[in-house]
């Protein structure tokens, strides 16, 4: 058996300073792509006209698909999610209840005590569950909103569980999004049926982030609540794409090997993660030669 080798970061690609992107999600996401936009950029300006359709069938905190329908990229942007409680932020800023979640986050005292309440509480009103999810993401270690994570204790600067807690940029963000919402589509549910569903629409585009868990990675299992993944039916769904495509995944033998049976072109890109820790991440698609040129 031949031993494969990952490819060296190629000396163009420079680690993106986050701080010169717009951010536009109202998610703390792990994992989140923001170090990833100005190469999502590049890669639809090399394109001879807008997409018709931009999808993100993995979309999280979608700071990519929102990137996207804030800058017009595509005529349209379809989000997809599985989880129940991401999903409920995105159809209440893409609802009616906008402007309701703004003024929430904005009244809202934030103490151990009120979080706690918030936090132990089952919510049956969808717009109650956005607020309770946003409120988890921003008070919880990392933002995580799988099972087994804590809130801040100490935070930064010793502010403490309100650390990550911005009521008037998260406002400002949701109501930005809503404002477009005429833009973008979301979908709850699983993005592997959706590839499937447009897998034979060339005037399609699709941005491909699965949780990371190929070759046994537990980051993945820890950091989200849907991490069940067939990685193989995920490559052979992708293969039957006719429009083009860019996948992310971990920088592993796994995710090298799933790329190269398939025939796909893979490019190692340098990135921070949220501990400022310098990491690499793979680019998968089918042919990536404007990515080397990247600067």
């Amino acid at each position: 058996m031949v031993q494969l080798q990952l490819p060296a970061i190629g000396e163009q690609h420079r680690v993106v300073n986050v701080a010169s992107v717009p951010q536009r999600s109202p998610f703390r996401y792990p994992g989140g792509k923001t170090w990833f936009v100005p190469l999502v950029r590049q890669w639809l300006a090399q394109k001879q006209r807008p997409a018709k359709e931009f999808l993100e069938p993995f979309a999280g905190g979608g700071i990519v698909g929102l990137t996207v329908a804030f800058e017009a990229w595509a005529s349209k942007v379809v989000l997809a999610e599985l989880d129940d409680q991401v999903a409920a932020v995105w159809k209440a800023i893409l609802g009616d209840s906008a402007e309701w979640l703004a003024n929430k986050i904005t009244s809202f005292d934030v103490s151990f005590e009120s979080v706690r309440s918030v936090l132990d509480t089952e919510y049956a009103d969808p717009k109650e569950k956005a607020f309770q999810t946003l409120l988890k993401n921003r008070v919880n270690h990392g933002g995580i909103l799988a099972p087994g994570s804590g809130v801040i204790k100490s935070g930064e600067n010793g502010k403490g569980i309100k650390s990550r807690w911005y009521p008037a940029t998260l406002r400002k963000r949701i109501l930005d999004i809503a404002a477009i919402k005429d833009r973008i589509d979301f979908i709850e549910g699983d993005g592997v049926p959706l590839l499937r569903q447009k897998a034979t629409q060339e005037d399609a585009i699709f941005f491909i982030d699965p949780p990371y868990t190929a070759g046994g990675k537990k980051a993945g299992k820890r950091l989200y609540r849907y991490n069940d993944l067939n990685h193989e039916e995920l490559f052979n769904v992708v293969e039957t794409l006719r429009g083009d495509f860019l996948m992310t995944y971990d920088n592993t033998l796994e995710a090298q090997r799933l790329a190269q049976d398939h025939r796909f072109d893979i490019e190692v890109i340098p990135m921070k993660n949220t501990h400022n820790v310098q990491m690499t991440e793979l680019l998968i698609g089918r042919d990536l030669q404007w990515a080397r040129g990247a600067q």
